[in-house]
């Protein structure tokens, strides 16, 4: 049975939220993040380049993901959705938000999906769950440190 895995990752962060979610905001700039051999925004969002209804495109090497940014609140919060993606996935929900904390900032990353390959879809699933984890905690202890190094 092939059921839909949800990650959440949460971090307190040195970097105040402005500047952090500056940084995951920065669409094209996701290169500087573990594991990300290209990153590209094909439409540009209404208000802001990298704003609500933003489409951009995240290359892991043998994992391709089409999103489209559904929600841009600067400071505070980033929604995405999906659109297409190798492996093929059936996206819920991506959200990020950040909350000031008594040093920077309390961050949570949450996405639910599950992958749509017949057959092998579910192991798949659980598989990227656990990768898709990391990566996400990689990259957030890599938006603090760009953070931080851009405010000194």
């Amino acid at each position: 049975m092939n059921t839909y895995r949800t990650i959440l990752v949460r971090r307190t962060l040195a970097a105040p939220a402005d500047a952090v979610f500056a940084i995951l905001a920065d669409h094209a700039g996701y290169t500087r993040f573990p594991g990300v051999r290209s990153a590209i925004v094909t439409q540009p969002g209404l208000d802001d380049p990298d704003g609500l209804g933003a489409i951009r495109e995240v290359y892991l090497g043998s994992a391709w993901f089409r999103e489209e940014i559904t929600a841009f609140e600067p400071g505070r919060r980033l929604e995405y959705r999906i659109l297409d993606s190798r492996p093929p996935i059936e996206h819920l929900i991506g959200r990020i938000t950040l909350a000031p904390a008594e040093s920077g900032c309390a961050v949570e990353w949450l996405s639910t999906f599950r992958i749509t390959t017949p057959l092998v879809g579910g192991i798949m699933t659980v598989i990227a769950q656990w990768q898709m984890g990391k990566g996400f905690a990689s990259a957030l202890k890599a938006a603090d440190r760009l953070a931080l190094a851009r405010s000194d």
